[in-house]
């Protein structure tokens, strides 16, 4: 059996500290899983428009509330491109208002996570968007 192939990840917050409390359950679920990863992270959207292209990212975790560009119009210029259209999207957010993960599925995120969360959280949604089984034999 050939070792899984290392998963690339991108992180979009406005919040250093957030993103590094993001990128340590993502550092635990590659440890615990033994599924390597590697983190890439943008400070807000624009920047995160700037990387999509250079490479190729297997899941985009993306706080929603961002100052210039919002993480549900990050969504939506993802999802505008043919070439992005199936990239997995999470959007993360402090908001727990009713209806907050409606619009950011509708804006076409494939889950939502409200902060704050557990590292467990995280790891459930990484378990369903980066199976094992993509993973090439």
């Amino acid at each position: 059996m050939s070792p899984a192939r290392t998963r690339r990840i991108l992180v979009v917050d406005d919040s250093g500290p957030a993103r590094l409390l993001v990128c340590q359950a993502i550092a635990s679920w590659s440890r615990t899983r033994r599924r390597p990863v590697d983190v890439s992270e943008a400070g807000d959207g624009f920047e995160a428009l700037r990387q999509l292209p250079r490479a190729t990212f297997d899941l985009v975790l993306t706080d929603v509330n961002m100052p210039t560009l919002s993480g549900l119009e990050l969504i939506r210029l993802i999802r505008a491109r043919p070439e992005q259209r199936a990239l997995p999207v999470v959007a993360v957010s402090t908001e727990r208002e009713p209806g907050d993960a409606d619009r950011a599925r509708s804006a076409g995120a494939d889950g939502y996570l409200a902060k704050p969360f557990d590292a467990e959280m995280l790891a459930r949604i990484l378990d369903e968007l980066l199976p094992p089984g993509q993973d090439p034999s």
